[in-house]
């Protein structure tokens, strides 16, 4: 099963602020389980919406893939900092448009290493990027990014479940993330991937698809 977050996918174009909390993800995820254990996959903030998720129902996932996901912000000055900088992002994104947010999301340094994929690759992933309407994107920023939700660091050392906690080499950051959280989870297994930044299903498709099929359960 596939899980559109707000205003993602099939919710594009969606700028309803009550869809665009922690409890409403929590709960589209619930609902598409059909009340089955599942193995749960997420990607950066879709990764840290899925722990979120394993922490509140742990019952309800067989397994969890984290790619290029954070728990979250330790500190409560944190948080705050990085709601007034998601809230200034959200504001240009709603005064210049889309294609202006992505010309500025394709400089950041956590995609730097997408400049070496193929170009029909980089202009495939431009186009989807596009997209994205900019009032859905805003509003997830100001209700799903990273300073509105809490910190899950302490709560690592109580997820039961196997995890893999995969990141690319070339990810800086999110790698040095990665070590910490496989370090802190009972069941983990650290995935690195050679040659990959941030988007590790994107720029090593191959590795990333055999890395997360030899751990899930058969």
């Amino acid at each position: 099963m596939l899980v559109d977050l707000p205003g993602h996918g099939r919710h594009a174009g969606d700028t309803d602020p009550d869809h665009f909390t922690l409890e409403a993800v929590l709960e589209s995820i619930g609902d598409a389980s059909g009340g089955e254990p599942i193995d749960l996959v997420g990607y950066s903030m879709g990764g840290r919406l899925a722990l979120a998720y394993a922490v509140a129902h742990p019952e309800a996932v067989r397994t969890l893939v984290l790619e290029s996901a954070s728990p979250g912000l330790a500190t409560p000055e944190e948080r705050e900092q990085r709601r007034a900088s998601d809230e200034a992002l959200a504001r240009s994104l709603e005064a210049q448009g889309i294609e202006a947010f992505v010309d500025q999301w394709e400089r950041l340094a956590l995609f730097e290493s997408q400049q070496s994929l193929p170009e029909h690759v980089r202009a495939a992933q431009r186009g989807r990027r596009e997209l994205n309407d900019p009032a859905s994107l805003s509003a997830s920023l100001r209700g799903l990014g990273t300073g509105s939700l809490p910190s899950y660091w302490p709560a690592l050392a109580s997820l039961s479940m196997p995890v893999l906690v995969l990141t690319g080499e070339l990810d800086g950051k999110f790698a040095s993330i990665a070590r910490d959280m496989a370090a802190r989870i009972p069941s983990s297994r650290l995935g690195v991937v050679p040659g990959a930044g941030h988007a590790v299903h994107l720029e090593r498709p191959d590795a990333w698809l055999s890395a997360v099929l030899d751990f899930l359960p058969t």
